[in-house]
């Protein structure tokens, strides 16, 4: 497989096969494997083992390789995550972790087992019409779960950007992207000076938020599972790559899932009826936490276009991208100086 961005490696069946033997042992042995796609930043293949086990291998980029500062550690906090969730959370439907480890000549990987089903993202690229409703109201009692478990503190665990509040933890978390995009020499439409006065002015709304809720983080479409059930609606039955997770305000996982859209806007939609029904608390989407969600689309933004570089994109090599991105952070910039 050819990497598609600079964290990613060139793999092969033989290099899966010596991973499965140090993860589950020198006699297990690979039937079948083949990389998957998708993601931008580890190498993610699949393979199916003598047993007949099916699992997915990922392998963290090389040491040494440039990261945007939040990235660091991602495959032990993404263990760290799906044993969280299997613990406090067990009705999510997370995948087992197998195994978990380093080797001199390969680095650090993950190995869980696969599970079933199709991306939401894949299933709309299908040539059949379906309806994936049911799934995402699904999706919406699965974080209302998740949302359940409360961490020791806000923002992201280890010594990436967090604190003891959560306007503290966010604002670090801009600075993260800050600094950055100071180093990949990333030209971003707003200062920081600006930024800060924009968190300074919502400061109110963050401080509402008092309790560090565990969240994926990273619910966009690509990372969400379903399959029919047995009448042929589309349910869920996965949510993968839990390495973002960070502890802070449930609404902030209402932002990816509806990538590029205004949840508030369409309250509805089957995510939101889902979450409403299996959440403690009632979800009130007022002015304040419509002032919370503009501010976790700039960050979301902001790190899109943050993190193209070094993912081997630039404005030239996507345009679309970057244009699109370039108009989103504008129309909420607006919104939140008005």
């Amino acid at each position: 497989m050819t990497g598609v961005s600079p964290t990613q490696r060139l793999l092969t069946g033989d290099d899966v096969a010596y991973l499965v033997r140090v993860s589950f042992g020198p006699h297990t042995r690979v039937r079948d494997a083949g990389p998957l796609a998708g993601g931008g930043y580890a190498t993610v293949w699949w393979a199916r083992l003598d047993d007949d086990r099916r699992v997915v291998l990922k392998l963290a980029p090389p040491a040494g390789t440039p990261l945007l500062r939040y990235e660091r550690g991602l495959c032990a906090a993404e263990a760290r995550y799906f044993r969280l969730v299997a613990e406090r959370a067990p009705q999510v439907p997370v995948p087992p972790v197998l195994w978990h480890g380093t080797d001199p000549a390969y680095g650090e990987w993950l190995v869980t087992a696969l599970l079933p089903g199709r991306s939401l993202s894949e299933l709309a690229r299908a040539d059949v019409a379906v309806d994936d409703g049911p799934a995402r109201y699904d999706l919406g009692v699965a974080l209302a779960a998740l949302h359940r478990v409360t961490g020791d503190r806000f923002g992201h665990d280890g010594d990436r950007a967090g604190g003891a509040t959560w306007r503290v933890a966010f604002t670090a978390m801009l600075d993260a992207l800050l600094a950055d995009a100071t180093d990949w020499h990333v030209r971003l439409p707003v200062t920081p000076d600006r930024l800060h006065t924009l968190v300074g002015r919502h400061a109110d709304a963050l401080d509402e938020v008092r309790r560090p809720a565990l969240l994926h983080f990273d619910c966009w479409d690509g990372n969400v599972l379903a399959a029919p059930d047995a009448q042929g609606r589309l349910r869920l039955c996965g949510l993968v790559d839990g390495e973002r997770f960070l502890f802070g305000d449930p609404l902030l996982d209402l932002v990816s899932p509806l990538l590029f859209r205004r949840v508030e806007d369409e309250p509805e939609h089957p995510l939101l009826r889902g979450y409403r029904d299996a959440a403690d608390t009632p979800l009130v989407l007022d002015a304040s936490a419509r002032r919370r969600l503009g501010l976790y689309r700039l960050h979301l933004y902001l790190l899109m276009t943050v993190e193209m570089p070094s993912r081997g994109m630039t404005p030239s090599s996507h345009p679309q991208r970057h244009a699109r991105l370039a108009t989103l952070l504008d129309a909420e910039l607006r919104a939140l100086a008005a």
